[in-house]
């Protein structure tokens, strides 16, 4: 089971060019498989960079979201947050990078979809994947 983060900002940016065709492509692929998940915080980010830098309107970025109602969504609580903490110190990654982290490892995943991350490192039973390269 996948965690995707940022692919959603690029399959809506068709201005990104082949990252916008290798969003697009994954994201089929996920949703034939019925296997990708996401967090609140990937949707969130997605509907800040969706109605800013890629300058959707906010109605389309919502009907991208309600149409990912289907998707395992991990919503974050106090345990998460602690638990985040601990990644961060222990990988030395960004805070963001740390919390969507967690859901992967709290969703049982074993691949995280994200270009922020080294492609290939495994943070315990999660391996960063960057579907760009």
């Amino acid at each position: 089971m996948p965690l995707i983060e940022r692919v959603l900002d690029h399959a809506e940016d068709r201005a990104s060019g082949a990252k916008h065709a290798k969003s697009v492509e994954l994201l089929a692929r996920l949703v034939e498989a019925g296997d990708g998940v996401l967090s609140v915080q990937v949707l969130s980010e997605f509907y800040s960079a969706a109605t800013r830098k890629v300058l959707i309107s906010s109605k389309e970025a919502e009907e991208v979201i309600s149409d990912l109602a289907d998707w395992t969504i991990h919503r974050p609580g106090h345990e998460d947050v602690l638990r985040a903490i601990k990644l961060q110190r222990r990988y030395k990654i960004q805070w963001w990078d740390a919390l969507i982290l967690n859901s992967a490892i709290q969703l049982g995943c074993s691949i995280l979809w994200t270009e922020d991350l080294n492609h290939g490192q495994k943070y315990g039973t999660v391996t960063a994947r960057n579907p760009f390269l």
